[in-house]
């Protein structure tokens, strides 16, 4: 794949930079891609828990959770973008995680405060990027985006298991925000908690 990589473009935009990845941290089979996705695509402006520089793969422990974190997430990408009304198909990945990893939750209240900054990454992407170079898999947090929530961040591909594919859902950006989400399982469309709204004109 990473020689096919360097002629085919088509395999370059499809897989992102396999090299970005070492050998011993691929993962590869059916539905690996999901997994390998956030590392050879990486995000230059970076994330809470990278500066851009490598990437992260991130996790909620629930459909509630995955759900207040990505709306969040998809709504900044929209109002960057300077997008009009639209609508994005997301799919909900579900797997097991067996793994260790560093418990931001364990921390007292003065150093977990600045880590979970809603607004600000400037102490969490320094915090992981020292734990990552020390060997770390990577970080079990609080979310952000929705209370009693918690989150994983991932620094390899290897850390965590294949998910498997459930249902889709649809979110909808009205220019300003995601305030609501439709799930085909259900046929029906649901509000986002006020903590997952992003609104662009606040």
């Amino acid at each position: 794949m990473a020689a096919e990589m360097l002629v085919n473009p088509r395999v370059r935009d499809s897989v992102g930079d396999v090299r970005l990845v070492p050998t011993a941290d691929r993962v590869s089979g059916p539905g690996a891609s999901p997994v390998m996705a956030p590392f050879t695509h990486r995000n230059p402006r970076g994330s809470r828990f990278s500066d851009g520089s490598y990437g992260v793969y991130y996790a909620g422990d629930g459909l509630a959770t995955a759900i207040a974190e990505s709306a969040f997430h998809f709504a900044t990408l929209a109002s960057d973008s300077a997008d009009g009304p639209r609508r994005e198909t997301m799919r909900v990945l579900v797997g097991a995680v067996d793994h260790a990893f560093h418990d931001v939750a364990k921390l007292d209240d003065a150093e977990r405060a600045p880590l979970m900054d809603p607004r600000s990454y400037a102490r969490s992407q320094p915090f992981a990027a020292e734990l990552r170079f020390a060997g770390s898999d990577g970080l079990h947090h609080p979310s952000v985006r929705r209370p009693d929530g918690f989150c994983l961040a991932a620094f390899r591909p290897t850390a965590v298991g294949i998910p498997q594919q459930r249902q889709h859902l649809e979110y909808e950006w009205d220019g300003t925000a995601v305030r609501r989400y439709f799930d085909y399982a259900d046929d029906r469309w649901h509000d986002l908690a006020p903590a997952a709204v992003l609104d662009s004109r606040s």
